[in-house]
């Protein structure tokens, strides 16, 4: 899957964690930085999404 089909997943959803195991990262850390956002913005992208 490339970079750019997760990165619009993501914020769309807004989930870290489903993104994690779809990329069958182990360390969020890892994930984060796959995506090219601080953790802080990834946070509060999370944040900002109604579940």
């Amino acid at each position: 899957m490339r970079r750019t089909k997760v990165a619009q997943n993501y914020r769309k959803i807004g989930d870290l964690h489903a993104v994690q195991l779809l990329l069958g990262h182990t360390k969020m850390d890892s994930t984060v930085r796959y995506l090219g956002v601080g953790l802080e913005d990834a946070l509060a992208i999370s944040e900002a999404v109604e579940i």
